[in-house]
């Protein structure tokens, strides 16, 4: 069973892409998964947090500013740069701005970490942006909720949506430490490529249900959805690959977490707290996300840029 789950976890970045395809291609299981994905995601950062354990996640003291300074830039100074570039072009109210706005404002996707492990990579840096983002969400979403109020309630809504979000991660995060903790087994090779295996495996059921309102839309009106997805493309790896090489260019630390997170987002937070007639075509845009995003271990595998190239 371990080496079962060590040969999947070796070939994690090919069982994101199963997943993307099972999802496109059974729209009904998707559906089935949807309403699961909050606790397959909690899971997910179970195990990575037995994977990478408090002591590597936090790292030093001296990791605290950089990790900072990236959350405020990312996740407050981008997206309100954004907003105000399309409000100065009159496009404020189209979907895909709204989605893009909201996009960026978001933490880290939660897989994030995991996606550095299929390179080869330190998830430790990952695992610092997604927890410290998400404990800041409250705080550095609340101007771009106070321009945009994207469920029509107020701060009050998004405050509420960002604490729940804090808490059921640093819940799950937490039992993984300890559970890390008090079974020192689990740092060894063996158990840490099964790890590996359990977290490609729930990547590839979580895909599987953020794609529920794709193939529908495949078969209803596939030009639409194919502009959908040439934007959701676009954004993403012109995110990660520019944030890559503006920072290796600058000589900065922590370059290829960096990059992850900078196009990676957890977009599908937003669907709980969004009305129906902004939600619907978000779906859309949440799902036609999930491939470039699924593909990212696969892009910055090929880019032959420094600080991508494995770990010792």
């Amino acid at each position: 069973m371990l080496s079962a789950l060590s040969w999947i976890g070796a070939q994690g970045r090919y069982c994101l892409i199963a997943g993307l395809c099972l999802g496109l291609l059974a729209p009904g299981l998707a559906e089935v998964i949807r309403p699961w994905i909050g606790t397959l995601v909690a899971l997910l950062l179970l195990v990575t947090g037995i994977r990478i354990g408090a002591r590597q996640a936090f790292g030093e003291r001296r990791d605290l500013w950089p990790t900072l300074v990236r959350i405020a830039a990312f996740q407050t100074v981008l997206p309100l740069i954004v907003i105000a570039a399309f409000a100065l072009a009159g496009l404020s109210h189209f979907p895909l701005a709204i989605a893009v706005s909201l996009m960026l404002a978001a933490p880290s996707l939660t897989g994030a970490p995991n996606f550095a492990i299929m390179m080869g990579l330190d998830p430790a840096p990952g695992m610092r942006l997604l927890v410290m983002g998400t404990a800041l969400f409250p705080l550095t979403a609340l101007p771009v909720f106070l321009i945009l109020d994207p469920a029509g309630g107020g701060v009050i809504s998004g405050i509420t949506l960002s604490l729940g979000l804090l808490l059921a991660i640093l819940t799950s995060v937490g039992v993984g430490f300890a559970i890390r903790h008090l079974v020192p087994r689990l740092a060894e090779t063996q158990m840490q490529g099964a790890l590996d295996g359990c977290a490609a495996l729930l990547l590839a059921i979580v895909v599987v249900g953020l794609m529920s309102a794709i193939g529908p839309l495949l078969r209803n009106d596939p030009l639409v959805l194919l502009l959908w997805l040439l934007a959701a493309l676009a954004i993403n790896f012109g995110l990660v690959v520019v944030t890559l090489r503006l920072f290796n260019r600058a000589r900065l630390a922590m370059a290829v977490p960096t990059a992850i997170y900078a196009g990676n987002r957890n977009i599908a937070l937003f669907l709980i707290v969004l009305p129906d007639e902004i939600a619907a075509p978000l779906m859309i845009f949440v799902g036609c996300y999930q491939i470039p995003m699924y593909l990212t271990p696969f892009l910055l595998a090929r880019l032959k840029m420094p600080g991508i190239e494995p770990t010792a």
